[in-house]
């Protein structure tokens, strides 16, 4: 009998479901038959797999309330923000159904008038993705349209945490028409598959959501057998308010940005950097909308905030939370836990905060919003600057100058402009310094899922 994974819903610590766990054999099995597969996928029309991909993205709107409901039994985001990541994740899709028969080669000049050269795109291969619990379909889909887009076949190990919305999505696409070898999936831990993943000479290329550290550790291990990896790693975003701000809209995209997920995004705001000028009013009106947002189980009508995944995400956030009290920061909301049933934590807004606190150096991944004041642009480019990592960066200024000079001078490969939402499909998204290799979205994301081939003709 095959040994199974539990999956618990995060939001009463009850069994959500079982999934079987594949064993190295299966595995392995799986990654032979995909690139078997790969050999007739790969000779596939651009036209015929843009249908696929199209009658795939009309199964998921068909079945997207229990996708949503699958997304929110297991990682407990409220079912108003499951429904919009499935409809996020099916715009990958759509977008990329489209960008398969936009897969050019070209012509380049040659020195001589008897030599002609002609550059031509190919799929790379077998594709092996690992995704994360926070977006289990957005970020499987974000990683299997391009590849599949570009000829290659696709298996997908899903976070353990959070498996059945991604293995419905998958199997929506054997559905739709796509043989069941060209998208795959495996259940087992990330490091064995990680392991599995790295050493096989039939995966071609590895992209990866999920910690800088776990990323490392995979980007070295790809080392042995030289693979094209994408890396989507983790991040310490911070949000500035200038004092030119217009504070309503800085507010709104404070709140779209921190408390998604109840903050476990890694783009989500981590720190805020706020102009001591507009201090008070920023923090006085953030605060009465922080206080608004009801806490509770996802599947509950008006919630906004839903459990954190696990008692170590729970634990982590208590400590930040706790560590910036002992340190003199003042909580204007929230502050408390509760995980008699699930792992809730109250959206918190501290303010006094310091640069000591463990939340203003560490990536909290939940819903407590640090607020730090500053007195000059200089200043606070140089603090919001001083990470190792570079995902994403909010700041809200209603002064062009301003705005294009923090454009230019923050290091981040994500920035929001008095936008606390910047993705999208047709964007690149991806980060600077240890917070990636890559990117995803757009037709920069197609491209690390081709190899490139140059044939010079002698006429």
């Amino acid at each position: 009998m095959a040994e199974e994974l539990i999956v618990t819903n995060p939001a009463t610590g009850e069994e959500a479901g079982r999934v079987d766990k594949d064993t190295k054999d299966s595995i392995e099995k799986k990654i032979r038959i995909a690139h078997e597969k790969f050999q007739d996928f790969r000779k596939m029309s651009a036209a015929d797999r843009s249908d696929l991909l199209f009658k795939w993205a009309e199964k998921i709107d068909e079945n997207k309330q229990e996708i949503a409901e699958l997304v929110t039994l297991e990682g407990g985001k409220p079912l108003a923000e499951a429904l919009g990541e499935v409809d996020y994740a099916n715009s990958y899709i759509k977008y990329y159904a489209e960008e398969a028969k936009r897969i050019y080669g070209r012509t380049v000049p040659a020195n001589g008038d008897d030599t002609r050269i002609v550059v031509t795109r190919h799929p790379i291969g077998v594709v092996a993705a690992i995704t994360p619990w926070n977006f289990p379909v957005a970020m499987m889909a974000r990683k299997a349209a391009p590849a599949v887009a570009a000829g290659n076949t696709f298996i997908v190990k899903p976070a353990s945490a959070t498996p059945m919305s991604a293995m419905k999505f998958i199997d929506l696409a054997v559905e739709a028409g796509f043989d069941q070898g060209v998208i795959q999936y495996v259940n087992a831990s990330g490091r064995d598959a990680g392991e599995i993943f790295t050493s096989s000479d039939k995966i071609m290329k590895l992209t990866f959501t999920g910690s800088t550290e776990v990323g490392k550790q995979l980007m070295s291990d790809a080392t042995s057998t030289v693979k094209n990896v994408t890396m989507e790693l983790g991040g310490h975003a911070p949000l500035i308010v200038h004092s030119d701000a217009d504070i309503e809209k800085a507010v709104d995209g404070a709140i779209a940005s921190k408390f998604r997920n109840a903050g476990q995004t890694c783009v989500c705001a981590n720190r805020f950097y706020v102009h001591e000028d507009v201090l008070d009013e920023f923090t006085e009106k953030f605060t009465e909308k922080v206080k608004a947002l009801k806490v509770g189980n996802g599947m509950d009508d008006d919630v906004k905030i839903g459990p954190l995944i696990d008692e170590d995400g729970y634990n982590k956030v208590m400590k930040h939370i706790g560590d910036a009290v002992e340190k003199g920061g003042q909580v204007t909301t929230g502050g408390s836990g509760n995980h008699s049933g699930g792992y809730f934590v109250e959206p918190t807004v501290i303010t006094n905060v310091t640069d000591d606190m463990i939340c203003m150096s560490e990536e909290t991944f939940g819903p407590l919003a640090p607020i730090q004041s500053y007195s000059n642009l200089e200043e606070v480019i140089k603090k919001a600057n001083g990470t190792e990592y570079g995902l994403a960066a909010y700041y809200f200024t209603e002064n062009y100058k301003t705005g294009i000079r923090l454009t230019d001078e923050l290091d981040f490969g994500v920035l929001g402009w008095n936008n606390g939402a910047p993705s999208a499909a047709n964007i690149p998204f991806g980060g600077m310094k240890e917070s990636g290799v890559g990117r995803e979205g757009a037709p920069e994301g197609l491209e690390p899922y081709t190899e490139t081939k140059v044939t010079s003709i002698k006429l």
